[in-house]
């Protein structure tokens, strides 16, 4: 195909992939951003393949059919609450094909005969004229050698991150000496790197750059909690893209370059604002440490004696007398699969003339936007979410507050307790409002194993058991009023 023709292709793909990004910022364009991201990478596909000297087709259409499968079968069987675990699947996939070019392209060039690894690049990649001989080779093979960094850590330590999103791994591990051990074997990476390009020829070094890289995303996503996996989502995100951009790079492919850059500076963005949701320094992300351990926190000292529990039909009587509500949604929620419940819930309040809104955490669940895709679900109207620096100057003036199994980005010790794991991190102040109702199995800690002395309040009722149904039990109740 003509080169003119094969770009101006491209450029078509890179405007649907920066359409499709733009779609997916709001609930309401989401479906529509995402056909869009799609047609585009079907478009830069389909053109690469035939701009490209494939040795059999029939590899590639049995590739693109078993995948095509796999991927319908976990679209569909996939639950809302497992969507996390997917993400992070996907984004280990990302760097672990980009691991793959890299090392393919290696050793399709390595020659213990040739006189330099430079002459054998040359025909890989980077024919812009602007490189000599050497200086190509020496730039492809740093694109080389980062692609493999960058690939091997987020292909460990995303399926780290779905290891412990799925309950396989319950207990955090780390290193000695934590970051400092993380940031020893980053050094060690570093180190390996430097050596292949000095000796391009010793094919030991790349291999144990990849072995080092392996550990290197092991080590680093281990320690990190639960609760911090919004932020951990996001970042192996744009580590995924950045592969991909490198990966690019390597195959002289300018589309795939477009597309790992966008998929990269967006994660690192959303990155950004997650660690400044979870008041951490984007630095500790970096090297693994992401909150301090704390004190013990005894939760009997909190509860004993002060909790008062409610029953839906309590609950519906309170209602009725409310004007203002506020419901927080989190993952016990999700884990309920109470959203549809929950949006009749406040239809039958909203009958009654009753004000409610929706206060979002940014990082309530376990990734970025959960809550929100959760209730686009179950057709939440999208100007009833509320953000959470919006909705917290309101709860003063609100009736009831409806927690639906969100602990920590409501537990009250991010603002008074000083030795707490999340001590200054923001939360939703439903502590201010003038009741809460806290939908929950029971008192159980969230990720940061922390009690919430929320549930202590004297204005705050407990309502036990299945969120799913006790939302169901509040709204029957309240019709029936």
């Amino acid at each position: 195909m003509s080169p003119t023709i094969v770009n101006l292709v491209y450029l078509v793909a890179g405007i649907l992939f920066i359409l499709g990004i733009k779609g997916l910022t709001k609930p309401t364009t989401a479906v529509r951003g995402n056909m869009l991201s799609a047609i585009g990478m079907l478009i830069a596909v389909t053109v690469t393949l035939l701009d490209s000297e494939v040795v059999n087709f029939a590899y590639i259409l049995a590739g693109a059919l078993a995948g095509s499968l796999i991927g319908a079968v976990m679209a569909l069987r996939i639950q809302m609450t497992s969507v996390p675990q997917m993400v992070a699947l996907l984004n280990g996939f990302g760097g672990g094909a980009s691991l793959t070019i890299a090392l393919a392209e290696y050793f399709s060039v390595l020659d213990v005969d040739a006189k330099s690894f430079s002459d054998l690049l040359v025909p890989v990649a980077l024919h812009s004229g602007a490189f000599g001989v050497a200086e190509e080779g020496t730039v492809a093979l740093i694109s080389i050698a980062l692609t493999v960094l960058i690939g091997a850590v987020t292909l460990t330590g995303s399926l780290v991150a779905f290891a412990k999103l799925q309950g396989l791994i319950k207990k955090s591990h780390g290193l000695p000496g934590g970051p400092i051990g993380n940031g020893l074997i980053l050094v060690g990476a570093l180190v390996a790197l430097g050596c292949l390009i000095v000796n391009p020829g010793q094919a030991v070094l790349i291999l144990s750059l990849v072995a080092i890289a392996l550990l290197l995303g092991l080590f680093l996503v281990m320690p990190i909690g639960g609760a911090d996996m919004p932020v951990v989502i996001a970042l192996l995100n744009s580590y995924s893209g950045i592969a991909a951009a490198l990966a690019g790079f390597i195959l002289g492919n300018t589309v795939l370059i477009v597309a790992g850059s966008l998929v990269g500076t967006s994660g690192l963005i959303l990155t950004r604002i997650m660690c400044v949701a979870m008041n951490r320094s984007l630095a500790n992300v970096l090297l693994g440490k992401m909150a301090a351990s704390g004190d013990i926190v005894d939760a009997d000292e909190i509860y004993a004696g002060k909790v008062t529990s409610a029953q839906p039909d309590e609950v519906a009587m309170m209602l009725e007398a409310a004007k203002r509500v506020v419901i927080v949604p989190g993952y016990g929620m999700a884990m309920a699969q109470a959203q549809h419940a929950v949006r009749e819930l406040a239809d039958a309040m909203q009958a009654k003339g009753i004000d409610v809104e929706y206060g979002i955490h940014p990082v309530a669940g376990r990734m970025p936007g959960h809550m929100n895709v959760l209730l686009a679900e179950a057709e939440v109207p999208y100007d009833k979410l509320i953000e959470m620096d919006r909705i917290n100057p309101t709860f003063e003036d609100t009736d009831i507050v409806i927690v639906i199994g969100a602990n920590d980005v409501t537990n009250p010790m991010a603002r008074e307790s000083e030795g707490s794991p999340i001590y200054g991190m923001p939360i939703l102040n439903v502590d201010k409002a003038k009741n809460v109702v806290v939908i929950k199995r029971s008192l159980s800690p969230g990720f940061s194993g922390l009690p919430n002395p929320l549930f202590a309040m004297d204005h705050t009722l407990m309502v036990y058991g299945d969120g799913k149904k006790a939302v169901i039990e509040m709204t029957t109740a309240l019709n029936q009023a």
